[in-house]
């Protein structure tokens, strides 16, 4: 059975992004040689990435002229996609479609063989994987700023969502990349 991942860089203060959509200045306080590793290494475990519509639209626009990371660059552009969209009516980054129903999706795809599935950044996608009880692991690289507002990462929930931490490890920089997965309930 393949597993979801959720991976994406987050502030002390819960955002993903500032106020304004791709603001993400901040993550240049965490980027440095080892996020970079630690990114390039995702290439390889991954074969499928799931972004909502503003993601999907966002890296659509960026990496397919990206130079300054080859790497990341060749594996962004080459990987599988799906954009989760219930109004984008086509996908023409490569190797991308478009899914309506998500949840469906990525239960049905998670019963197929393959490498891990990665969800980055998509904070409303990542949501709804998780209330459907289909994530099994959240990595955050925790930046370290204080925003003071913006976008949060995790949305209100009706619920608590207990959290096992499997691994922790500091970065020169001050960030630190933290992995959980889900405790299940008792």
């Amino acid at each position: 059975m393949r597993k979801l991942v959720i991976w994406n860089l987050m502030t002390l203060d819960g955002y993903f992004e500032g106020t304004k959509p791709w603001d993400l200045d901040f993550h240049m306080l965490a980027w440095g040689d080892e996020l970079e590793r630690y990114a390039t290494e995702l290439g390889s475990e991954g074969d499928l990435l799931i972004f909502g519509r503003k993601t999907y639209e966002g890296m659509a626009s960026y990496w397919p002229n990206a130079s300054d990371t080859p790497e990341i660059a060749t594996y962004m552009n080459g990987i599988a996609k799906i954009a989760a969209s219930r109004t984008l009516e086509k996908a023409e980054w490569n190797n991308s479609r478009v899914v309506r129903d998500i949840a469906a999706e990525v239960q049905k795809l998670k019963q197929e063989p393959g490498k891990t599935i990665f969800v980055f950044g998509s904070a409303e996608v990542a949501d709804v994987l998780l209330k459907a009880g289909l994530v099994d692991e959240i990595r955050i690289c925790l930046v370290p700023v204080v925003l003071g507002s913006g976008n949060p990462h995790f949305k209100p929930a009706s619920q608590q969502r207990p959290l096992k931490l499997i691994d922790s490890s500091p970065l020169k920089t001050g960030a630190v990349v933290l992995r959980y997965e889900p405790v299940e309930a008792a």
